[in-house]
């Protein structure tokens, strides 16, 4: 079974709702089985190249907050995350466009490391007010992630490098009626919004593979006896 992971590196709610079902996957009899896929979601796709700002100011910005309540806002975000283990800085972080991250995200895919790199990525975000805006953090996240240094200068360097990639994935999100993020597909069968409790991906995760299509046990073998639904029998 696969599982489909759309998200933002800018998405509080996504890196908490990353480990979320990482919990709820634990917790499921068939865990073995699933393959994860993390896709790529920009929240602000038309901020430019190099545009990055504190959080706080802009979430006064959208949301007409005061700095107090929009420090309030990222408070109640880092209880949740601290609630599920994880480091939080509800103060001191930036946000910028993330596309180069997320052609970074496709590189490591392509690699076997994506994974790693998004973990990363989130922590570095979140957690150690690294800028993932910053092309030095970058290779040094890519590095760390197991990705070669030159491979991930040459990627970053080159405006063209997995941006298709991006846009097939943000063009998908679109067409399977992604609003936001995280959202998460179960073998194209169903969806799961928002960071929900790990027991709802639990549910989700049991009532995809009880629902899931009955494939063949082996390919490209000799036919072999069966009845069909008229009764009758092969010999």
């Amino acid at each position: 079974m696969r599982v489909e992971i759309w998200s933002d590196i800018a998405c509080p709610w996504c890196y908490i709702g990353k480990a979320r079902f990482e919990q709820g996957l634990a917790a499921f009899a068939h865990r073995d089985e699933v393959e994860v896929v993390h896709r790529s979601f920009e929240l602000d796709p038309r901020r430019p190249q190099g545009d990055v700002e504190p959080v706080i100011d802009v979430l006064m910005r959208k949301y007409g907050r005061s700095r107090e309540e929009a420090t309030a806002m990222e408070e109640h975000v880092a209880a949740a995350a601290h609630g599920e283990g994880l480091p939080y800085e509800p103060v001191g972080r930036t946000t910028g466009n993330t596309f180069d991250v997320h052609r970074l995200l496709h590189l490591a895919k392509a690699r076997g490391r994506q994974d790693e790199l998004l973990g990363l990525a989130y922590r570095a975000n979140f957690a150690e007010e690294r800028s993932v805006h910053d092309t030095g953090t970058l290779v040094a996240l890519g590095v760390e992630a197991g990705l070669a240094e030159d491979e991930v200068r040459r990627v970053l360097a080159d405006p063209s490098a997995y941006a298709d990639d991006v846009r097939a994935d943000e063009e998908e999100a679109a067409r399977l009626g992604a609003t936001g993020v995280p959202f998460f597909v179960l073998d194209r069968r169903y969806g799961v919004s928002g960071g929900q409790p790990a027991e709802v991906f639990t549910q989700a995760l049991e009532r995809a593979w009880q629902d899931r299509p009955v494939r063949p046990l082996a390919t490209g073998t000799a036919p072999a006896a069966a009845c069909g639904v008229d009764g009758t029998c092969e010999a």
